[in-house]
């Protein structure tokens, strides 16, 4: 069963991600936002380990 939080975090890691590939894609990616992208991709997967290990 997947609780509200759980979701959350799911989708928003999925966007993240999806930014993460459009920014990539550009001509002249922007260093400091990949960098910016994935450190909060990384925060939100820790937290849904987290999360995910307290189940």
């Amino acid at each position: 069963m997947m609780t509200w939080r759980l979701y959350r975090l799911t989708e928003l890691h999925q966007r993240i991600d999806s930014a993460l590939r459009d920014e990539r894609r550009r001509p002249f990616p922007d260093s400091l936002q990949l960098m910016r992208l994935k450190r909060l991709k990384l925060s939100i997967k820790d937290r849904l380990e987290r999360l995910m290990r307290r189940r």
